[in-house]
Order: C-alpha cells, then structure tokens, then sequence
C-alpha cells in the first residue's frame, strides 16, 4: 500500500517535518493528534487542512487524536498573531469547547473501532496543576534563549504591542500537552506551519523527560494567491458548522472560487484522484464552473454530508436566472434550513410594493441595487423575473408559506410568511 506520507506530500500537504525518519514511522499505525484551542463554537474553513491530513491519515490505518484546548483555551496562542487575543470567559470556552467536539463528531470517521477518533480536553490536567508543581516538572525543561529565538516570539517582542507572560508561556503548556499524549501512545502531532515552534516545544520536553523520540508535520497555512488566509470574506466567515453559515452559503462559497485557486483547493480539501483533477485543470477553461461545483460538492459532502449537499444543489438551482423551475412547497419545506431565511408576518407583505417589501425585510440594500439588479435582469420572484418597479404582492405570489427570491445567478433568499 502507497505510504500515507507520499500521498499527503504529492497533494500539497507537507510543509515542514522534524526527522526524515517520518516517512517509515508511518508505516505502521500511530496515533496521531491535531489541536485547536476554542477560541469560538466552531471552526472556519481554513481549519479544514489539518482536518483533511487527520481523514487521509486514518483512511491509511492511523488514529486521529483531538486536542481540544479546554485548558490552554483560557491563555490563547500569540502564534501568527499581531496582538493579544481577549481572554474567554469560563463558560464561554465549555460552550466552545462543546461545539468544536461536536464538529469533529461529524466530519471524522467512527466506523472502526480501532482507528475511532479519540478527544482530549488539556483542562482536565491543567485545571488542578499548581504554579509551583508546573515551574519544577515543566519550566525547568526549557530555555529561555531558546523560547525567544522562535520567529512568532521575536516578531511580537519588535512590535509595539509586545508579549506578555502569559502568552510567552504559551509554548510550555502545549509542549506538555504533547508530553501528557505520548504517555497514551501518541507519538505524532501535526498543526499549521505556525505551530512548528509549539510542536518542536513537544518533542523536547518529551525527549528530556524520558529519552524518547517523538515526530511533528506542519501543512500550510490555506492562503489565497495573495498570502492572505482563507475563511473570512466580505459576507463573513465561512465557518464549517452549520449553525453559524447554513449550507447552501457554504456550498456558494466554493462555487465562487476563482479559477485560479479551484484546482489548488481540489488538492487540500477533497479525496478525488490526482488524475482526475488534471483532468478537471485540463477543461477548466472549456467548461466555466464544471471545477467549482465539482469542487463544492465535495468539500460540502465531506463537511454537511450527502443529504444536505444535496439540498444544498438544489437550492443553487431554484429559480436559476434562465431557468423555469418546478417550485412547490415541499421542496422549499425542505430547503429552509439551508437558505438565508427571513420571517414576516402577511400584514408586512400582502398589497405591498415588491421595491418596498425587499428593503424593509432586509433582502437588498437600497433602491439602487434594486435598480441595477433589474436591468440586468437578475432579480427573480420564485420563477418570475421582476422587472417591473410597481409590482404588488398578494397570496397569489405564495409557494405555500414561502416565498423565494433571486438575486443575481448565486444568491437565494426564502421568506416565510406567517399569520399574525
């Protein structure tokens, strides 16, 4: 069977390790561990790389671990970061904490006992850990010239906002947060390429408690053409869990990506082969958006799963610029938990103007997005395209309860009338 380090290599992943002796270490199965600290109930899509190396590994027999940062959640990690982050609240990490577990529950898979996802929680061994037990069994481990020599420590001390203690002592509680899992087996842990200072942390900490040696892989950071990092836009974040961004947004997110960045992504962030993304590469220009929805398939597949995805495609296709569509209640029914969806009451719709009802419950913006929206033809009333700037809405407009609009080719809005 082909080494799961050549496959993560070949499709982008690797971007630094700390012995070559890696490769033949993961020839056999290892339990392997990714952590993130809960800065926020769920993650956003530029988490998905280190999500995607924990799958491929387990797909070639190894353990995926998760460190959830319960603990290390309280300090926050300066690493990559121009200033300090706010400090959580107590329960406003345990609701994190929760809502991230819940998210690996659902992309990761528990089908094998053996290689079944296990999750760990840093609070558990941090919260009764004395200051002065910490300095002696921890602290005395670790060098200060070392520490300040690592770029994410340096950078900040050069900056005007600087580095407090708490986040210099970052580097020491992740370290034993690698310690405390290799004395459960695990002996691998990956990150970001801004966690290589952590990790290496790790490995010397265990090294000079018990003689051992442990490995560490970085992947890159999800940066577009420009450097920047994906997972934020102008809409917001494009957060993986589907109570933050419902799917259909998800899924449009993907369908948006540039031609540039599609075949990029089709490496990190699906398992189709290698051949058939040249193949996609290879007709990229022939057939616009073939890549991109292919693309958005199955990412939304690996992160929704195939039902929802498959709401999600349909309600791309609903009332399609150009397209008649069979709308009926059900089918929007279904629909409206993955389309932006907004509530009014049937005083607040029926007899009035479509130009005043669309700003008022917030769909568009202004009377002149209306305007251009028209004359480009790219405003749709379920299956009727609007062009007229005094049209009345009445129960005849009504799918049911629903009403759907269109703006432009991507962008769905479901409306839900209610009696008073």
């Amino acid at each position: 069977m082909e080494n799961v380090f050549d496959v993560l290599k070949e499709r982008g992943f690797l971007d630094a390790v700390t012995s070559k002796d890696l490769q033949k270490h993961l020839q056999k199965p290892r339990k392997i561990y990714l952590g993130f600290d809960p800065t926020a109930d769920s993650l956003h899509v530029g988490s998905l790389v280190g999500i995607m190396v924990l799958k491929w590994l387990q797909k070639f027999g190894h353990q995926p671990i998760v460190m959830l940062g319960g603990g290390t959640g309280y300090i926050g990690d300066p690493s990559g970061k121009s200033q300090e982050r706010p400090l959580l609240q107590d329960h406003i990490i345990k609701e994190n904490v929760a809502g991230i577990k819940k998210l690996f529950s659902q992309i990761l898979d528990f089908s094998d006992p053996k290689i079944a996802p296990e999750f760990y929680n840093n609070h558990d061994w941090f919260c009764d850990f004395s200051v002065l037990d910490f300095l002696r069994d921890v602290g005395k481990h670790f060098r200060i010239g070392t520490m300040l020599a690592k770029d994410n420590v340096k950078k900040r001390l050069h900056s005007n906002e600087g580095l407090s203690f708490t986040e210099f002592s970052y580097s020491l509680l992740q370290g034993y947060d690698f310690y405390k899992l290799f004395t459960h087996g695990v002996d691998v842990q990956i990150g970001g390429s801004d966690q290589w200072g952590n990790i290496v942390s790790g490995l010397d900490l265990i090294r000079k408690k018990t003689d051992k040696q442990a490995f560490g892989m970085t992947y890159p950071l999800l940066t577009k053409p420009d450097g920047t990092k994906y997972g934020k836009t102008e809409q917001g974040t494009i957060w993986l869990s589907e109570n933050k961004l419902n799917v259909y947004a998800f899924y449009q997110f993907f369908i948006r990506i540039p031609d540039e960045e599609v075949i990029h992504l089709m490496k990190i962030l699906t398992f189709l082969d290698l051949e058939e993304i040249a193949s996609y590469e290879t007709h990229l220009k022939a057939h616009p958006q073939a890549t991109q929805k292919a693309l958005a398939k199955e990412v939304t597949t690996i992160v929704h799963g195939e039902e929802k995805t498959k709401l999600a495609i349909q309600a791309s296709q609903l009332a399609h610029p150009g397209k008649v569509n069979a709308l009926d209640e059900k089918t929007l029914e279904a629909l409206e938990n993955h389309l932006p969806l907004k509530h009014v009451s049937v005083d607040a719709f029926e007899g009035i103007k479509f130009l005043d009802f669309v700003i008022n419950v917030d769909i568009v913006q202004s009377k002149s997005q209306i305007r251009r929206l028209i004359e480009n033809k790219g405003l749709y009333l379920n299956e009727t395209l609007l062009d007229d700037f005094h049209y009345v809405l009445s129960k005849k407009d009504l799918i049911g309860p629903y009403l759907l609009f269109s703006l432009g080719k991507k962008t769905k809005i479901l409306v839900k009338v209610t009696k008073n």
